[in-house]
């Protein structure tokens, strides 16, 4: 970011769609947290910032379950200053309150979401929020893939006044420094529940990764179509042909697909549930796969740690339940090892970042994505909507 903000009010599109808990504390500030260089970088140089977000998905207009007002505690302490709050983004009162705005101060204008417009793209709506700032910054990685109005139609407005902020300049290095400068071998881990979720992204990984580790529920479908009996485990059936499509692209592209050969079952969906760990071809009637087993966390850390780039995105198993954590532990501890020794580990989705996060491990692997969905459609597609309206200088 090469602006000098001095005397310029900033007007930055921030992600600031936290999880709150039923008393609306912040229970997982990352988000917050990734936009604050930025933040600080407008007011050091000498101007101010107005930052807007999104929170939820609010059906009906203002909502006080879904008011960014919840989220000033947080910021207050996490900045060391009081932030200014307004209680719309458009109304008149809130263009009086952000031109009045003095330098070193911050405003929060109210969820952006409050307005249908919003999601649909408004350009009027756009305009608008323009009136807000002389310089327009997008930090909003994690809705960068949406065509909205506060992402990407606002660029427009600010043809010669317009820059991303450090944290998707970070996540653009980042998904680069995997995709096109990694070193060799590079493993991507895709975990999740769905292999339609990640059809599109694990096609594109067959052209760039020596090694995909599949794992969590997406994995029985690929058992499944390879002959396993699966008992009730979480399976696709419309996808077992796209499963052995994708394992026979990998074959002839000399990609190695690693897939679980044991798993810990359980007879029912419940950390209390009976439980045991079997050959994951032979899951028994009545029971299901809920996590991946010993036999293939050993064979999974052993690629890991031999590996230079690591892309991990969803969890091997359940988790958010004590029983069914153990194999997302130890892929992430594994992640931990290998960039520990050199490697450079990208994690990105929501769960893997929750589960990174919930065993205090943030600070052991290279970058964790604050996009999840972005962060697969940037894979796919090469690009993103927020991303292309920055740089297109019309």
């Amino acid at each position: 970011m090469t602006i000098n903000f001095k005397n310029k009010k900033a007007l930055i599109r921030v992600d600031f769609n936290v999880p709150l808990d039923a008393q609306f504390n912040v229970t997982d500030n990352t988000r917050i947290l990734a936009a604050l260089p930025t933040i600080k970088k407008v007011l050091e140089d000498g101007g101010s910032a107005i930052l807007m977000s999104h929170l939820g998905r609010p059906k009906d207009g203002p909502t006080d379950k879904y008011s960014l007002k919840h989220l000033l505690p947080e910021l207050n302490r996490v900045l060391g200053m009081q932030v200014k709050f307004v209680d719309d983004c458009i109304s008149e009162e809130s263009f009086r309150i952000s031109s009045s705005i003095k330098d070193g101060e911050v405003l929060l204008l109210e969820n952006l979401r409050f307005y249908k417009e919003e999601e649909k793209g408004d350009v009027e709506f756009a305009e608008k929020l323009a009136k807000h700032g002389d310089i327009y910054v997008n930090d909003a990685f994690g809705t960068a893939h949406r065509a909205h109005a506060s992402t990407a139609i606002i660029a427009q407005f600010f043809p010669q006044n317009k820059t991303f902020g450090y944290c998707i300049e970070g996540e653009l290095k980042s998904i680069n420094k995997v995709l096109n400068d990694g070193k060799k071998p590079f493993t991507a881990i895709m975990g999740g529940a769905k292999v339609s979720d990640k059809i599109v992204i694990l096609q594109q990984l067959i052209d760039k990764a020596d090694n995909i580790i599949i794992g969590g529920g997406m994995a029985f479908t690929f058992v499944k179509a390879m002959g396993g009996n699966i008992g009730k485990s979480l399976v696709e059936d419309d996808r077992l042909q796209t499963a052995l499509d994708i394992l026979a692209d990998a074959k002839k592209k000399k990609v190695n697909i690693y897939i679980p050969v044991d798993a810990t079952i359980a007879d029912n969906f419940s950390n209390e549930a009976n439980i045991k760990m079997v050959d994951v071809k032979n899951i028994p009637e009545g029971w299901m796969g809920l996590d991946i087993g010993h036999e293939t966390e050993k064979i999974f850390n052993e690629v890991v740690s031999n590996s230079n780039t690591i892309l991990w995105n969803g969890p091997m198993g359940v988790f958010e339940m004590s029983n069914f954590e153990s194999g997302t532990k130890s892929v992430a501890e594994a992640i931990c090892v290998a960039t520990k020794k050199g490697a450079f580990s990208l994690i990105g989705g929501g769960d893997s970042v929750a589960a990174i996060n919930k065993y205090n491990l943030g600070n052991q692997v290279s970058y964790v994505s604050t996009g999840g969905g972005a962060l697969l459609e940037y894979i796919e597609a090469g690009t993103l909507p927020g991303i292309d309206a920055m740089l297109n200088n019309s």
